[in-house]
């Protein structure tokens, strides 16, 4: 059977898409999922990664107990369906193919939109990216988005401007994801959203339901939950068509 969905959101991990797009979302057509592609178990018995562990967790199954529960809450404020893959996250997971999204990108239709994470800085995300457009390149394949994910694209000194595309192919520190997409997909701006106060307040509320992750991500990336911080504006690039032999 075809997913019912119009807009399918892949989050590589449980609170990617509440940073990056809980904005955006709330603009794209119903129904929408949230699809956490490394969103399966830890193998049983194994122990803590040094990332939860630092989250504050005794044990794996207990951090995927809860962020799989937190997730549930950001996702029931951004209007979207849970879908979990079956991928342990990076620290208990294996190297080869993600499980399952292949088969569910292969299902959807036309008129669904996709949409992929960059890849900033952040492995999982790059594979992730390299995966999902690999399956979506057909002719009959789902529109698809490429988002910069946060808050690693943020950091960009140009971020929040007109110029962030631009300043992203010329950054050897922010833009490297960005460069690699555009060597092989010509891109354009598809959606550019500054948030103002009411959309910042309920990103906000999407962000803090993943309560558990924000003292470890605030260590390494500053003044996350700050108004004027990387959370402030997402960005989004369409795959531009090339032109065919002969254009």
């Amino acid at each position: 059977m075809t997913p019912p969905w119009r807009t399918v959101v892949l989050s590589p991990h449980f609170d990617d898409a509440a940073l990056s797009v809980a904005a955006l979302v709330r603009r794209l057509p119903r129904p929408l999922t949230v699809v956490t592609v490394f969103g399966g178990p830890p193998p049983e018995g194994s122990p803590v990664s040094w990332w939860d562990a630092t989250c504050g967790f005794s044990s794996a199954a207990e951090a995927y107990a809860c962020r799989r529960a937190e997730d549930a809450r950001a996702c029931a404020l951004l209007e979207a369906e849970q879908t979990l893959l079956p991928n342990p996250d990076g620290p208990y997971g294996a190297t080869g193919p993600l499980r399952g999204l292949g088969a569910l990108l292969a299902g959807l239709t036309a008129d669904t939109t996709v949409l992929v994470p960059l890849g900033t800085n952040q492995p999982d995300h790059e594979r992730v990216r390299h995966q999902a457009l690999a399956a979506l390149d057909r002719p009959d394949a789902a529109r698809t988005l490429v988002y910069a994910d946060l808050p690693y694209t943020g950091h960009l000194p140009e971020w929040a401007t007109d110029g962030a595309s631009d300043a992203l192919a010329a950054s050897q520190k922010w833009g490297l994801a960005y460069q690699e997409l555009t060597r092989h997909h010509p891109c354009s701006v598809a959606h550019d959203v500054r948030l103002d106060d009411e959309q910042w307040a309920a990103k906000r509320a999407a962000v803090l339901c993943h309560a558990s992750q924000l003292a470890p991500l605030a260590a390494d990336h500053g003044s996350l939950a700050a108004r004027s911080g990387p959370l402030r504006a997402e960005l989004a690039w369409t795959l531009d068509a090339r032109p065919g032999p002969g254009a």
